[in-house]
C-alpha cells in the first residue's frame, strides 16, 4: 500500500499488487475501490486535476465529486 494523497477530509492509498486504488472521505468513515481500467482512469483524472491546481482545496473538491461511490464504511481491525 502506498498512499497517494492525504489531507484533512480524504485519503487516496495506492495498491499495486491488486491494480487498485482506495478512496476515504474521513469526515463520513467511508470509501471505495476502484481497481484494473477504472483505478487506472481515476488515477488520470486526479493527475490531471492535481496539474491544473495542486492546492488541498483543488483537489478535495474534485475528490467531492465522487462522494455517491462512497459506500463502504471504513472498519478497523
Amino acid at each position: 500500500m502506498r498512499i497517494v494523497y492525504n489531507s484533512e477530509q480524504y485519503y487516496v492509498a495506492e495498491y499495486p499488487g491488486a491494480q487498485g486504488l482506495e478512496l476515504v472521505d474521513k469526515r463520513s468513515s467511508r470509501g471505495t475501490f476502484f481497481q484494473g481500467d477504472v483505478a487506472d482512469k481515476f488515477a488520470e483524472a486526479m493527475n490531471q486535476a492535481a496539474g491544473e491546481e495542486a492546492s488541498t482545496e483543488h483537489i478535495d473538491a474534485f475528490l467531492d465529486n465522487f462522494s455517491v461511490l462512497l459506500n463502504l464504511p471504513v472498519v478497523y481491525h
